[in-house]
């Protein structure tokens, strides 16, 4: 199965991203992997990506789809990959869909994690990160600490990121606004998109995901 997972930030798309391709037996493929394993391992691709971001510009549409198009030829993708992050505009969407034609396969489906931007904006701007452990992770209303501003596992100081306020959140959304929200019209007219309430449990949004994939195939 190949699906392409998107919605906004601050939506859920990783922790699905990651349950979805566990259950169905794929291979979950995220940009941040991608440039992370690329820069790691010197590819020609990863060297030419970290030119553009060591000089603080954006990395070109071309660079990040070769990455793809190199990551979805490997093995383990054979039988399906679940895309999160990819396509995030237009062109990228445009240049999957030649790829995939290339070599004779297509989309199962276009999974939208619906939430409204009020939910997304308070669920990114009450995130706080330990400062000892970047992976013990709070939050203001939904996973308060025992105490304000204190780690509950290791004491550590708790802080909000930079791009965790709701001005910089709110700039997020209207970049996702511009740039992705296009991608989910091209892929419905293909009658690919299924939108998924992403509101509650993980489980239950997961278990949503899985039946609109049952029903969409």
């Amino acid at each position: 199965m190949r699906i392409v997972l998107v919605g906004p930030p601050g939506a859920g798309k990783g922790t699905q991203a990651h349950l979805l391709a566990k259950t169905l037996s794929i291979p979950h493929i995220s940009t941040g992997d991608l440039f992370r394993a690329n820069i790691g391992q010197g590819t020609p691709l990863g060297l030419e990506a970290k030119s553009y971001m060591d000089a603080g510009r954006l990395v070109p549409d071309e660079v990040t789809i070769g990455m793809a198009k190199d990551r979805m030829l490997q093995p383990d993708a054979a039988n399906g990959f679940l895309l999160d992050g990819f396509p995030r505009n237009l062109g990228q969407a445009k240049a999957l869909d030649e790829f995939l034609a290339e070599h004779g396969i297509a989309l199962d489906g276009v999974l939208d994690l619906e939430v409204p931007e009020d939910e997304v904006v308070r669920r990114i701007a009450g995130r706080r990160l330990c400062r000892n452990d970047g992976g013990h992770v709070f939050h203001v209303d939904y996973n308060p600490p025992k105490t304000e501003g204190v780690c509950d596992e290791c004491g550590g100081e708790l802080y909000q990121r930079s791009d965790d306020t709701e001005e910089k959140v709110r700039t997020r959304l209207e970049v996702y606004h511009t740039e992705t929200e296009p991608i989910i019209d091209y892929y419905r007219q293909q009658g690919l998109v299924e939108t998924i309430p992403a509101l509650g449990k993980v489980g239950e949004v997961t278990q949503r995901a899985i039946e609109a994939l049952k029903q969409n195939s």
